[in-house]
């Protein structure tokens, strides 16, 4: 499988990274917050189906740098979330979070270099019980772990 082999150990404490939609037209620069360690996926009927990693940033994290009139907006529900995708590809490129408002998460497959597969482990939040819509408590409640376990060559 192309692009399912490492050659060489993750990075998890980069902070400064290129990225870019499938065909190229939305470009962007990114800060993360915490580098890769903010690595996570949702259970939340949006996420289920998007089926993306996705890393934080500070909503100044992010310039966009080519491309901004490609995105387009899908928001549900309350309305909260804002996911941004690229008009021409398709490709889910970040959204400003619900449980965060003044985080953007961004899709790691649309990061130079990186795929969903450079991890090995990835916590995934139960966005179903959304921490927003749970009566005095905070914080995301982990929903379980989504494994990557190479097939050997």
């Amino acid at each position: 499988m192309a692009g399912t082999e490492k050659t060489e150990a993750l990075d998890k404490d980069m902070d400064r990274i290129r990225g870019a939609c499938h065909c190229g037209s939305v470009r962007f620069q990114v800060c993360l917050t915490n580098g890769l360690h903010t690595a996570r996926r949702c259970s939340c009927s949006y996420c289920r189906m998007r089926g993306a990693i996705a890393v934080s940033a500070d909503i100044s994290g992010i310039v966009i740098e080519q491309g901004e009139a490609f995105l387009t907006l899908y928001q549900f529900n309350t309305m909260t979330a804002k996911h941004y995708f690229c008009s021409r590809c398709g490709i889910y490129t970040h959204h400003q979070r619900r449980s965060n408002p003044s985080q953007y998460g961004v899709n790691v497959a649309c990061l130079e270099g990186l795929s969903p597969f450079d991890f090995e482990e990835v916590p995934v939040n139960d966005g179903v019980a959304h921490p927003s819509d749970r009566k005095g408590e905070s914080g995301p409640v982990l929903a379980g772990v989504l494994k990557f376990i190479p097939a050997d060559r």
